[in-house]
């Protein structure tokens, strides 16, 4: 499927989803612009790109957590050229709630929700303007495992509950501009071979080379091929690996009886 439509500006890009997505749009002929924490990866990456792809690659090094690197970033996204927005830039603060550190609390819901929520904010008018867009915005599995217990699941409060953000909110924008020529997706994938749990966000893991975490999951281009394809039959919610797409039909379903229940209820 081509998504060609000018720059594609792709955060969390060092490693990961984000730089095999980046690889991938680049392949289709996208210029992108790779935001990350890591100079040197995204300075290895763009060498990559540029070499195998032959399309223009822009490097933006920036904490998404710091005000004036938000900033910037989403200025970036809001210029007229960029036709797909990719929010994968996430951190996890795995660990019991009581003892989580208030500095790393505030990064999550720093990274996981504000920034995606004002580079989606910038990005948007233009799309609109232009006529044609797509932001992907990248959640994870247990968005949907609220009331699972850890182990083997991770301790994870505050990640799940910015991820939970991450769906509620992009499917709500989905409804808002439906009728409008812009893609909007939520991309939730399952454990994912990166090096994500390798470093709790704090700071990023360390060095040039990309790595895996110990744990493995879905190989990342398979994410990638999920994300793609539901871009092409318009799914809003994608979740890598589910066979059936009824089981997407069936929690909006669940969502109208609760409300539709609770009214009577009240009545």
């Amino acid at each position: 499927m081509s998504t060609r439509g000018g720059t594609a500006l792709v955060t969390g890009a060092s490693s990961g989803i984000g730089a095999a997505y980046a690889g991938r749009l680049a392949s289709q002929g996208w210029d992108t612009v790779l935001v990350a924490r890591r100079a040197q990866r995204l300075d290895d990456l763009a060498q990559r790109l540029r070499e195998t792809a032959g399309t223009m690659v822009e490097t933006l090094v920036a904490d998404l957590y710091e005000p004036d690197d938000l900033v910037r970033v989403a200025r970036r996204a809001a210029d007229d050229d960029v036709g797909f927005l990719l929010n994968n830039a996430g951190i996890n603060g795995y660990g019991p709630f009581p003892g989580l550190e208030p500095e790393l609390m505030a990064r999550v819901l720093g990274v996981n929700v504000l920034a995606v929520t004002a580079l989606t904010r910038a990005a948007v008018p233009a799309m609109l303007e232009r006529g044609h867009g797509t932001v992907v915005n990248v959640a994870s599995q247990l968005a949907f495992a609220g009331a699972l217990p850890p182990h083997p699941l991770p301790e994870r409060a505050v990640y799940g509950g910015t991820k939970g953000y991450v769906v509620t909110f992009t499917r709500t924008l989905a409804a808002e501009l439906a009728g409008t020529p812009l893609r909007i997706q939520v991309l939730c994938p399952g454990l994912t071979a990166t090096e994500f749990h390798r470093s709790r966000g704090d700071k990023p893991v360390p060095g040039r080379d990309r790595s895996v975490h110990e744990d493995g999951g879905m190989p990342v281009d398979q994410v990638v091929d999920a994300s793609l394809a539901a871009l092409g039959t318009g799914e809003v919610v994608c979740v890598p690996g589910l066979e059936d797409p009824a089981l997407i039909d069936g929690l909006a379903e669940a969502e109208l009886a609760i409300r539709t229940a609770a009214r009577r209820g009240g009545s």
